[in-house]
């Protein structure tokens, strides 16, 4: 995208909504220029009648009117400012609101190819860019603008000469905040994907701490931080230092444009073309337009920042989805909840080989189906693929003969439950977790829930019961005592598909007796898909798939498998056989 069609886009989308109220902020903008204009304007007779002809009658009234204009001006800029705070405000809500509603939404191919700090960047420091472009670059172009427009025209009631002099300090101005911009918007872009970084970094410590002070890391990861941390100085060095450079270009500027009003002021006067007292009042006036001059002159610079964080955040929010509904889609209607692989391949990256290759499964509805095969082979694949979180590239997936790419998303994950080895959990209390998977659900059936997966036996024992806060991702909790609060929640969501990959690979022996029980009452009488390592807790299923390089070499139950799948025969005996 173009920069004028980002910023169409941000009006279009995000700002023509508050036009009422930017346009009162304009309104406020007006009062402001014309009570600056009017201290400008007042100066000369002010200069001319008390100084000069030392007329008292005025004595009281042109600092009367001054005191007045500055209060005006004072308040208007006030109002001003927080009515485009306000707006700023209500952008950045939108701006994230639509992120997060995109995020939520994107595909999960997109979510393991970025890392989430990277996306918190976007939303907190990108939005601020993009918010600061609405607040300030609006305003300052209104407020600035006919600042500017009003004191000239006070400049040129004076001595339109001297005026056509001090005009030529405008485009000069601009013309360095434009360089300034260009490099500001480089250095910015720099400076983001090293926040990004550093922000990936923070997460990755607090996620992995434990693990940094068994291995006594503390050294190691101190200096890899303060890497990253420098880096990102130095680009915010660079950034300030661009931001300070505008001040003494400004500043030069203004100096000499000073110094050649003083000289061609000099030749009026000596050819009698000017007033002593029209000088001082003038140059009262260009000092009072040398504010505006210099904020519409820096203006670029936070246009640019404003425009590169636009074109990291835009992206995201307009992020096409790969595993969308079919446009004729309909609601999917599962009664048996059979489930089949038609010569089915997929790779999570075009440019790998492929995680599966032209798979073939036939899964009966209403029993228990394993995968076995060794870590890589494609079973979470497999088990990924039936809710959709990726799209295949070839063949096709059925449930009861109705392919899941002509049904909706939605319909379709309502009809499926997943319980991970990759247990995930929120910081909230135990209720809610649970209830999670049914918002509507009552304590009674939450309670039951939590009694069927064993959940109810350390509940019980801790002081706030349900209403314990557990923590990031179940951090005060054992491993066994999250997985039995996800099956717990995969309990309560009743569904007719069930999906277990590695769902007792956190607990002990005695626990996952305990979770086997659980299990049986979740999957009786659904169609259940499970993956373990574990074969004991495999052995009565209903059949049994033995996958390995993506491919299936292997299917039945666990004695024909013992005599046609070497694979499956290895596993076994590494196993069991060795209790």
């Amino acid at each position: 995208m173009t920069n004028i069609e980002i910023l169409k886009r941000l009006y279009k989308d995000y700002t023509k909504k508050y036009l009422k109220q930017i346009l009162l902020s304009v309104f406020f903008s007006l009062l402001l220029a014309a009570s600056t204009s009017s201290v400008a304007y007042l100066l000369d007779p002010a200069i001319k009648q008390l100084f000069i002809n030392q007329d008292q009658n005025l004595i009281f009234v042109i600092p009367g009117l001054i005191v007045l204009a500055f209060f005006i001006k004072g308040g208007s800029l006030y109002l001003a400012k927080v009515t485009m705070i306000n707006v700023s405000e209500n952008v950045r809500k939108d701006i994230q609101v639509d992120m997060f509603a995109s995020i939520i939404k994107a595909d999960t191919k997109l979510i393991d190819n970025k890392h989430s700090g990277k996306f918190i960047t976007n939303i907190v420091n990108d939005v601020n860019m993009i918010t600061n472009l609405v607040s300030t670059a609006i305003l300052n172009l209104f407020k600035d603008s006919l600042t500017l427009i009003g004191l000239l025209s006070v400049m040129f009631y004076q001595n339109w000469k001297l005026s056509l002099v001090a005009i030529i300090m405008i485009p000069l101005a601009s013309i360095a905040a434009r360089t300034l911009g260009k490099r500001i918007s480089k250095v910015t872009t720099e400076a983001m994907q090293k926040a990004g970084i550093l922000n990936t970094y923070l997460m990755e410590i607090f996620k992995n701490h434990k693990l940094m002070k068994i291995f006594q890391k503390e050294t190691y990861e101190k200096n890899r931080a303060n890497i990253y941390i420098n880096n990102l100085k130095e680009t915010s060095r660079k950034i300030n230092i661009v931001f300070v450079r505008a001040s003494p270009i400004m500043e030069a500027l203004t100096g000499i444009m000073i110094a050649c009003l003083i000289y061609i002021s000099a030749k009026l006067v000596a050819n009698n073309e000017l007033e002593v007292s029209n000088f001082f009042s003038f140059l009262a006036a260009m000092m009072l337009a040398y504010q505006p001059v210099r904020s519409l002159a820096t203006l670029n610079i936070v246009v640019q920042q404003g425009l590169s964080g636009a074109k990291r955040v835009l992206p995201i929010v307009d992020d096409i989805n790969e595993v969308k509904d079919n446009v004729k889609a309909t609601d999917i209607n599962i009664n048996e909840g059979e489930i089949t692989f038609s010569d089915v391949s997929f790779d999570y990256d075009e440019n790998e080989n492929k995680t599966l290759k032209s798979i073939k499964l036939d899964i009966p509805g209403k029993k228990m189906t394993s995968l076995v095969g060794h870590s890589g082979a494609g079973k979470s694949t497999i088990l990924n693929l039936i809710p959709r979180f990726y799209n295949i590239h070839e063949g096709d997936i059925k449930i009861d003969n109705q392919s899941i790419y002509k049904s909706t998303i939605r319909s379709l994950r309502k009809n499926i439950s997943l319980v991970s080895q990759d247990t995930t959990l929120f910081d909230d209390t135990i209720r809610n977790n649970i209830a999670y998977a049914n918002l509507d659900a009552s304590d009674d059936e939450i309670k039951a829930a939590a009694k069927f997966s064993f959940a109810d036996e350390f509940i019980e024992k801790l002081p706030k019961k349900y209403e314990t806060i557990i923590g990031e991702n179940g951090i005060k909790l054992s491993g066994g005592e999250k997985q039995r609060l996800s099956i717990a929640r995969a309990i309560l969501k009743k569904s007719k598909i069930i999906l277990l990959d590695e769902a007792t690979s956190s607990l002990d022996a005695d626990t996952e007796n305990k979770i086997q029980k659980a299990i049986s009452f979740l999957t009786e009488g659904k169609t259940t898909i499970v993956i373990a390592h574990r074969l004991s807790t495999i052995l009565n299923s209903d059949k049994i798939y033995v996958i390995d390089n993506g491919s299936v070499v292997g299917k039945g139950k666990h004695n024909d498998l013992l005599n046609t799948s070497k694979i499956y025969k290895n596993f076994y005996e590494k196993q069991i056989k060795r209790l």
